[in-house]
């Protein structure tokens, strides 16, 4: 991997690169890593790796006054739920799949525990539910009001 441009920042706040051999400002440093290339930013009198600081700060300027950066993150994404949103999203019959499995293992739990829970149970909290569970309980369930336990 090649080695980054080392990028000397001083004390008058004003960055230095090495490797050009030139001063260069914030945008100048923008333009270098979107064209690919790797950069570091150290304090020249102690040594300090301030690469974060300053990429911060150019991302906090281009936020505030040119082209957003953070933002171009929710538009990437709202294009990506539209692809896969779409009639041809290409993850469309997996996500009907994950719903219908999802569907039939409620129904098997809604089942499993109609098979555990004691009648005289079942019977009072028949009534008050109305959800998935409900309709994929036991037909004895709604008789068992009617038939005393034996």
């Amino acid at each position: 991997m090649t080695e980054p441009r080392v990028i000397r920042k001083y004390a008058n706040r004003r960055l230095y690169d090495a490797t050009a051999s030139r001063h260069v400002t914030n945008d100048d440093i923008r333009r270098l890593i979107a064209g690919g290339e790797r950069v570091k930013v150290i304090d020249d009198r102690s040594g300090e790796d301030l690469t974060r600081t300053v990429l911060l700060q150019i991302i906090a300027e281009q936020e505030q006054f040119g082209a957003p950066v953070l933002s171009e993150q929710r538009t990437v994404q709202e294009q990506i739920a539209k692809t896969m949103a779409g009639p041809l999203a290409p993850l469309a019959p997996l996500a009907e799949l994950t719903r219908q499995n999802m569907d039939m293992w409620n129904r098997v739990q809604d089942s499993m525990l109609a098979a555990i829970t004691p009648k005289s149970k079942r019977s009072a909290a028949a009534p008050e539910s109305d959800g998935p569970a409900a309709a994929g309980a036991a037909p004895e369930n709604a008789a068992s009001t009617d038939k005393p336990d034996r």
